[in-house]
């Protein structure tokens, strides 16, 4: 029979990534996004313009329980992966209110028409390394105390225990990732990694004179979306719901990024790079780096794509990107 799962944030990164898994495991993919989108599909669905016809999208809110319980009394799921989220950080301390609105009771709802309507869909939630924020211990793992340091942090911390509470109460399979940083070609803009990427191919082709970056110091653990989400499906394949680290276990400086980023064309990243004080975050994160032994034990998960070669498929993939875009222009 062919397993059928719903993903909340389907066109995002980790959305658009998952869903190419899953069909490629045979499932029938569906995805949970805004009306506006299926409205303006060239721009708010473009991670997915390679599957769109082989997937199915309804139109619902986070926001609004009634929209979320009308898409599951339509269909019924096998696995509902929940990874919408309002993510940047450094948004959630322009706009804390909002992050918290969406990223908690967005999971509240879905938790909670899930069980009112298919108590046996397997839930997974999307939880992230922000949660530990002023580490207790290096590297984290899954017992390690959380200590968030953002009003992100905060909402993933609520969204974390929502899922361990309907586990607990209510016997349902939610399982929680604690994602540590991941990153492809399909970042959004506003991330770091993606800023220093398409900030190299826009300096190499002449379109910028500088990339202004804030803590070059800040570590971060980083790996592949791609790989990531393998890990998002393993979990709920398992006999039973559970928590997992999942990293790489290094971590690099975001100047460590900025060198290779900046080398991968030829530039010296010391000669572009101007540090902001405006784009520090109020309270920073030094260090985040995880212990994904766990997974690798029970979920037989390893990443594939090490630091460099992430570094590198990002930088050629905005130089590619904007040079085609500025030869578009040209015609």
């Amino acid at each position: 029979m062919t397993k059928k799962a719903l993903i909340t944030g389907i066109t995002g990164q980790d959305g658009s990534y998952l869903a190419e898994h899953l069909l490629s495991l045979g499932y029938e993919v569906h995805g949970l996004v805004r009306r506006v989108a299926l409205e303006q599909p060239e721009h708010r669905l473009s991670r997915l313009r390679n599957i769109l016809g082989r997937i199915q999208n309804h139109a619902a809110s986070l926001e609004s329980y009634a929209s979320v319980f009308s898409v599951l009394t339509k269909q019924q799921f096998d696995e509902c992966y929940h990874l919408a989220a309002q993510s940047f950080v450094a948004e959630s301390f322009v706009d804390g209110f909002s992050t918290m609105s969406t990223n908690i009771n967005g999971t509240h709802y879905v938790l909670a028409a899930l069980r009112e309507l298919q108590p046996k869909c397997r839930f997974y939630f999307a939880g992230s390394s922000e949660m530990f924020g002023n580490v207790r211990e290096n590297p984290q793992r899954e017992n390690t105390p959380f200590h968030p340091r953002s009003p992100y942090g905060i909402s993933k911390v609520a969204g974390f225990h929502l899922t361990i509470n309907y586990r607990e109460a209510y016997g349902m399979f939610c399982s929680n990732g604690i994602l540590f940083n991941h990153e492809s070609p399909r970042r959004g803009f506003e991330f770091v990694t993606r800023k220093i990427t398409e900030g190299v191919a826009r300096i190499k082709l002449g379109l910028a004179k500088d990339l202004k970056l804030g803590n070059l110091d800040a570590k971060r653990d980083w790996g592949h979306a791609r790989d990531y989400v393998t890990a998002m499906h393993l979990m709920l394949q398992q006999p039973s719901p559970d928590d997992y680290v999942v990293a790489t276990g290094e971590a690099h400086s975001v100047r460590e990024f900025c060198q290779l980023a900046f080398a991968e064309a030829d530039l010296d990243y010391q000669e572009w790079v101007k540090t902001d004080p405006a784009v520090y975050r109020p309270a920073e994160v030094d260090l985040l780096i995880g212990d994904a032994a766990k997974a690798h034990k029970v979920l037989d998960w390893h990443p594939t794509v090490d630091f460099r070669n992430l570094v590198r498929e990002m930088v050629h993939s905005d130089l590619e990107l904007l040079g085609s875009k500025r030869e578009s222009a040209t015609v």
